[in-house]
């Protein structure tokens, strides 16, 4: 296992020179590596999925890691390798994919079937109208040129919220997570998905929050904007 990078505020030069950004910081970590309205061990899956994607794959290892002796379970983490693949594409989930193998070396990738599935005429249209409430254009426009990837939108969709072990609550606050570490002003349509699904407002922001290490303050900014989109 690659060696676990030290806490930041572990840096004796960081704790000498910057004081209070070592305080503030470790009151960040304290939100994230104790249970409240989302459990730490999957609040430290979340910081490991969002440092996957910013290439801080030292970070993402820590933090797997330590998700991992907390309790995460093997589906649970692995339910992220489908969730990123949906929300960062191929590359993203394979790049995790490549985390999960390391700190979960006994998980064997299953011979299963590639078989393909069947998608009922207007079964996309109608999810989408269920979880958006209105058709988003960008959805319209794939209806319009090619309705193939609007089934295969809806397939990964589903695929992300409703069919893995973390269940539709945890996947979509892991969403929130990931957009707002990369700054996106969609992590709002998934904090909507979050408490439609049951998610409380402090539940939504340990998700945001879950960003910090990441992507620093602004994660908040960005994150606590799109709370109140």
């Amino acid at each position: 296992m690659t060696d676990l990078l030290p806490p930041l505020a572990s840096l004796g030069r960081l704790r000498r020179d910057a004081p209070k950004t070592v305080a503030g910081f470790r009151r960040w970590r304290a939100i994230i590596d104790t249970d409240g309205a989302v459990p730490a061990k999957v609040k430290r899956l979340f910081v490991a999925c969002a440092a996957t994607m910013k290439g801080y794959r030292e970070l993402a290892t820590r933090e797997l890691a330590e998700a991992r002796a907390a309790g995460l379970t093997e589906a649970e983490a692995g339910a992220a390798i489908a969730i990123l693949a949906s929300v960062r594409g191929e590359g993203a989930s394979l790049r995790f994919h490549d985390l999960f193998r390391e700190i979960y070396p006994e998980a064997t990738d299953p011979d299963w079937p590639d078989d393909d599935m069947i998608v009922e005429d207007g079964a996309a249209q109608a999810n989408f109208l269920q979880y958006f409430g209105a058709m988003p254009p960008s959805l319209g426009k794939l209806f319009e040129v090619k309705p193939l990837g609007a089934d295969a939108y809806y397939l990964m969709r589903e695929g992300t919220l409703s069919g893995t072990a973390l269940g539709p609550v945890y996947a979509e606050l892991l969403l929130v997570t990931v957009l707002v570490a990369d700054y996106s002003s969609w992590a709002s349509v998934h904090m909507k998905g979050a408490r439609t699904a049951g998610a409380s407002e402090e539940a939504v922001a340990e998700a945001v929050i879950c960003a910090v290490p990441t992507a620093g303050l602004s994660a908040w900014v960005i994150g606590a904007t799109a709370m109140d989109a």
